[in-house]
């Protein structure tokens, strides 16, 4: 019997960059998962912001 491999997979939360430039109340938020060994640095994704109601960048933060 082998030993089970620790999962590569881990939840991560995608914050709106330009929301947080703007100043503006509330924040824009996604919690997604991503492959550790796949993508060691940040990620970055274009995401709908419904306060700013258009297609943001959304930046991992820790």
């Amino acid at each position: 019997m082998s030993k089970k491999a620790k999962g590569n997979r881990i939840q991560v939360i995608l914050e709106c960059t330009e929301h947080k430039e703007s100043g503006m109340p509330g924040t824009s938020r996604y919690i997604t998962t991503k492959n550790r060994k796949n993508t060691p640095q940040r990620m970055e994704l274009k995401k709908y912001n419904p306060i700013l109601k258009r297609m943001t960048v959304h930046k991992e933060i820790k």
